[in-house]
């Protein structure tokens, strides 16, 4: 059984990962970050990948939901006050591929950025030396113009890592498409791995 970052067992109130949860979907596939294991998104949404095949990128969509809240969760005395169903709710909204991955949003400077960028290279260098040698040179290749693109365009991007918020993990990026409604995040290809399940 896979779980969110962490490990816990299932008992310990941790919540599952996808995989487990829409086991309704057994060829579903979760694209996990090589550096954390943390989900970043799943096949469920349209994804195109990049003209040199260096990067993902992910469509998504604006939603809101009603999420219920248990009054127990809350410490709330129920007996103390008037009864109710026990529940409250609220509306959440926001961008479906951080909301169903839980990805938790950072912010960089241009400066931030570039020892981010520097420093993850290097380790999904190490991963591909690790695993697979043959992708090196050309991903050192194709990162370098891509991060020149990436740059270019920081003033569009919003920041997310994955759920366990791990500085050094991958850093997806949001951006809108030119009608100002449809989101998308761009993830680095080689600094992902493939669940499936």
């Amino acid at each position: 059984m896979t779980l969110f970052s962490g490990q816990a067992s299932e008992g310990e109130g941790t919540p599952l990962s996808l995989c487990r949860i829409r086991n309704f979907n057994p060829t579903m596939i979760i694209y996990k970050d090589i550096i954390t294991g943390d989900e970043m998104f799943s096949d469920i949404y349209k994804i195109k990948e990049s003209t040199n095949g260096m990067l993902l990128e992910v469509e998504g969509k604006m939603v809101s939901r009603t999420e219920n809240i248990d009054d127990c969760l809350l410490g709330a005395n129920a007996s103390a006050e008037v009864q109710d169903d026990g529940c409250e709710s609220s509306t959440v909204s926001g961008v479906d591929i951080v909301l169903n991955h839980k990805l938790q949003e950072t912010s960089f400077t241009k400066d931030s950025y570039k020892g981010y960028i520097k420093d993850y290279m290097k380790a999904i260098k190490a991963k591909l030396e690790e695993n697979n040698p043959d992708r090196v040179k050309p991903f050192m290749a194709g990162a370098q113009e891509e991060i020149k693109k990436i740059m270019g365009n920081m003033k569009n991007y919003q920041f997310f890592t994955g759920e366990s918020m791990n500085p050094d993990g991958m850093v997806g990026l949001l951006d809108f498409r030119e009608d100002g409604i449809t989101p998308f995040m761009t993830f680095f290809k080689d600094g992902l791995e493939i669940e499936k399940c």
